[in-house]
């Protein structure tokens, strides 16, 4: 069991170096989506959760690096506290040196939260390097602060949409590409 607990993962430790903009918040987000529904906007690096009547918490986030980026409708199948992260066969073909297996607790690359999407080895996750949320980092995980992960693990349900936007700004707004 990690000795760090929710009380030492305060808002103003993680989010003091954050530019506003990637500070958690509640905004207006016109959407269809039901309330419940995660959206995540890669190009901006912006995770929202939908909270109907047209407003949604919108969270900063670190995701892919160029390469790494994905797009497409998937649902969170589980979630862990503090888990544990093996990283897959990819990861350690690309970096041999990786460890196979770090335990949960404040040094895993995990952080204090993870929920798993379906149909993919990527998961929504806290991070040990705050100063990585509003860059395109990862290995196309979506990372954010652990303050942020909390809050968000607590109000996401098991099924909950996810919906990775393409980055093409066209698409992106549901318009036809044009030439």
């Amino acid at each position: 069991m990690p000795q760090t607990t929710e009380d030492q993962l305060t808002a103003d430790d993680e989010t003091a170096r954050l530019p506003v903009r990637l500070q958690k918040q509640t905004v207006d987000y016109p959407t269809r989506e039901a309330a419940g529904t995660i959206i995540i906007d890669t190009q901006n690096t912006f995770l929202y959760y939908v909270l109907g009547n047209s407003k949604a918490i919108r969270y900063g986030i670190g995701v892919g690096r160029q390469g790494f980026t994905w797009s497409g409708v998937k649902s969170i199948i589980s979630k862990a506290e503090w888990p544990d992260w093996y990283p897959p066969a990819e990861m350690i073909e690309r970096q041999p040196y990786l460890p196979r297996m770090v335990a949960g607790g404040p040094g895993n690359p995990l952080g204090a939260r993870a929920m798993y999407i379906g149909g993919t080895e990527y998961r929504i996750h806290g991070t040990n390097v705050p100063t990585s949320i509003g860059k395109h980092v990862s290995s196309g995980c979506i990372r954010l602060t652990n303050h942020d992960v909390i809050d968000l693990y607590n109000r996401v349900k098991l099924g909950a949409k996810v919906i990775v936007l393409p980055t093409e700004p066209q698409r992106r707004l549901g318009m036809p590409a044009t030439s």
